[in-house]
């Protein structure tokens, strides 16, 4: 059974009240390994997808998604922290429409949970994150993930989603760039959302070796 279908079950679940049989629910089990690993597993398995993985410091932030940015034109969604985009060449959404939303180059956004387990970032479009439409029309994708955010498996991502899904919102799950395949297997990327997806892990200093790490395998 793949992620997504996973979490469609789960959020019916939460949807309909139901509990588990023992009437009582288990929070998931810790991950097993340290922190640092998690955040290491969830770049490798991101990249895996061809996205493209940073590292850098909140006080790098700004310097990191104009560099990504290269002159497009972004729209960011409400509630984003003003201090990530400094640039001038962003538009905050005020509910343009679909044809308005396909003139902006990209979108930037933060995220509600990553998961290391199957590289996977998870938006539940609240604060910051903006609606679907908006990280699904422009052809890039710029999210900002805080090491903190990063979890080992799906059980403890979806076991931080259930606030969004008690209040229906959308959870949208992200695996790497859109792609899909047609009847020959031909591989095409933008069908179904952004052919570019930058992931921007937001490190504290302690995370530096793994910015390091990064910057090593991009040279190499």
């Amino acid at each position: 059974m793949s992620g997504e279908a996973k979490l469609d079950i789960l959020s019916r679940i939460y949807r309909a009240g139901a509990k588990p049989p023992s009437g009582r629910a288990h929070p998931p089990a810790a991950a097993a390994h340290p922190h640092a690993e998690l955040v290491e597993q969830f770049a490798a398995y991101t990249a895996e997808y061809r996205a493209r993985v940073h590292g850098c410091t909140e006080a790098e932030l700004p310097g990191t998604i104009v560099s990504l940015l290269a002159g497009e034109r972004a729209i960011l969604p409400p509630g984003l922290p003003q201090m990530w985009v400094q640039s001038g060449l962003h538009t905050l959404d005020s509910g343009q429409s679909h044809h308005e939303l396909s003139a902006f180059g990209a979108v930037v956004t933060g995220c509600a949970v990553a998961i290391a387990e199957t590289g996977t970032v998870v938006l539940d479009h609240g604060a910051g994150q903006g609606r679907r439409a908006l990280t699904l029309i422009p052809d890039h994708h710029i999210c900002v993930v805080c090491e903190s955010q990063v979890v080992g498996s799906l059980p403890q991502g979806v076991a931080q989603l259930g606030a969004a899904v008690r209040a229906g919102r959308p959870l949208t799950m992200i695996s790497g760039p859109s792609a899909t395949s047609d009847i020959e297997l031909s591989r095409v990327e933008g069908v179904h959302g952004p052919r570019r997806l930058d992931i921007v892990l937001l490190l504290s200093t302690g995370q530096l070796a793994f910015k390091l790490l990064l910057a090593l395998e991009k040279g190499s």
